[in-house]
């Protein structure tokens, strides 16, 4: 409904591929809209809309589409708020249910970021190729040109998931750290093209590594501030102490919060983990001494 009376007209196949549903079920849909009282004309040019003179309308159009004050409001409440809190993820989801993709990015993604994520959705919706460039690697630690293969954003459009084409696998690049180029050539390994599961450390792995951690107060403030999706693996052990129980991806995003508060956490098991931070912390002594 909201598409339809968007003031842009779309043709049957525009709509279903929209929806992902079939051309004989969105002709229902525009039927039962009719049957409702809302007036489709038969459409020109093949391209549907409701019509502005409909029952209704008026009362519809308010209760949906956001002014540019309330646009401008909403964004600011929407960047106030962490990127990985869950509120956030749910909130996008909404919008997405009522507004057109394009939309909804630009009311997620901060004003200076935007230009990268309208150019990957142009590439992910046409199947093309990118340049990253100056691409700045954490991993690696250098800077320069990656072509890939863009299919999906990460929550909250804070990376995207991609195929390089030099590694030759799948990947997450974070959309802050590049200016984006789409290229002409189509992708050549969309049968490769998959998303890994994250952990609660913003760590993308097949392999899951179960941990259990005890915590203090201090540290497990913090672990909730800087990683919110760790709230449900917490529990409370008494007052001052704090049990978290989840599966990791790596020791890599873990091992950096433990190290930072080296004092206030205890590694129950595994004693994998131990060894991963003992090893840290020796090689920190080493070059140090």
């Amino acid at each position: 409904m909201v598409l339809l009376s968007s003031g842009i007209k779309y043709t049957l196949a525009e709509i279903a591929e929209r929806f992902e549903m079939s051309e004989r079920t969105t002709r229902r849909y525009i039927q039962t809209f009719r049957d409702a009282g809302f007036i489709i004309t038969k459409p020109e040019n093949g391209r549907y809309h409701i019509d502005k003179n409909s029952p209704y309308f008026k009362e519809i159009s308010e209760l949906l589409h956001f002014s540019k004050e309330e646009a401008v409001i909403l964004q600011k409440a929407i960047h106030s708020i962490n990127d990985e809190n869950l509120l956030k993820q749910n909130l996008a989801k909404k919008l997405y249910a009522l507004y057109d993709f394009n939309r909804v990015a630009d009311t997620l993604v901060k004003e200076k970021h935007s230009v990268n994520i309208h150019q990957l959705m142009q590439a992910i919706k046409y199947k093309n190729k990118v340049i990253l460039r100056n691409y700045l690697s954490a991993n690696s630690n250098q800077q320069k040109d990656r072509i890939i293969e863009p299919f999906d954003f990460t929550n909250n459009y804070i990376a995207i998931w991609a195929y390089d084409i030099e590694d030759g696998c799948c990947k997450t690049f974070k959309n802050t750290r590049t200016s984006v180029q789409i290229l002409s050539e189509p992708w050549e390994h969309k049968e490769e093209h998959k998303t890994l599961p994250m952990d609660v450390f913003r760590i993308s792995s097949e392999e899951k590594i179960d941990i259990k951690l005890q915590l203090s107060i201090r540290a497990v403030e913090l672990l909730k501030e800087e990683y919110p999706l760790s709230e449900p693996y917490i529990n409370q052990i008494n007052k001052k102490q704090f049990e978290f129980k989840a599966p990791v991806s790596s020791f890599n995003g873990v091992g950096r919060f433990i190290m930072g508060l080296c004092d206030e956490i205890e590694v129950i098991y595994p004693e994998a983990l131990q060894d991963f931070i003992k090893n840290k912390a020796e090689k920190i002594l080493f070059v140090r001494s």
